[in-house]
C-alpha cells in the first residue's frame, strides 16, 4: 500500500504551503510594526511630520489608535494561520487591504514606510490568495 506524502508532513499533519507561512510571518512582522507605529504616534513623537492641507487630515493619536488596534489584528491573524484555518486566511485578506488603505491615509505621515507597508500588504494578499487550500481527511 502506498501513501500519498506530498501533500502531508512526516506526522500525519496538513502540509503549509510557502506562501501561506510567508504571508503567516509577514503579517506578524508588519503588524508588530504597525502597533510600535501607532504607539508612537499615541505618545505623540517627534518622528511625524505632517503636511498642511492634506485631504485626508486626521489627528495623529487618532491615527496612532488606527494603527495600534490594526497591528494588533494583524499580528493575531498572522499567527492563527499557522493553524491553516480557512478563516484566517479570509480575515488576513481584509486586514491586509484595510492596512492598505490605512497606511496609504497615513502617507503624509511616514511616506516611505506607508509605501513600503502598502507593497507588503499586497505581497500577503497575494500568498493568501494562491496558497493552495490544506489537504484534511
Amino acid at each position: 500500500m502506498t501513501t500519498d506524502t506530498s501533500a502531508r508532513g512526516r506526522q500525519g499533519e496538513a502540509h503549509t504551503s510557502g506562501w501561506l507561512v510567508f504571508a503567516a510571518v509577514i503579517m506578524i512582522f508588519s503588524g508588530i510594526m504597525t502597533l510600535l507605529g501607532g504607539i508612537s504616534a499615541i505618545a505623540k513623537d517627534d518622528v511625524f511630520v505632517a503636511t498642511r492641507d492634506y485631504v485626508y487630515q486626521f489627528s495623529l493619536t487618532g491615527w496612532g489608535w488606527v494603527h495600534l488596534i490594526l497591528g494588533i489584528l494583524i499580528a493575531l491573524t498572522g499567527a492563527a494561520l499557522f493553524s491553516g484555518a480557512t478563516w484566517a486566511r479570509v480575515v488576513g485578506v481584509a486586514l491586509a487591504g484595510l492596512s492598505m488603505i490605512a497606511n496609504f491615509m497615513w502617507l503624509p505621515y511616514t511616506p516611505w514606510w506607508a509605501l513600503l507597508i502598502i507593497a507588503i500588504d499586497a505581497l500577503v494578499i497575494w500568498g493568501l490568495c494562491v496558497a493552495p487550500r490544506p489537504v484534511r481527511d
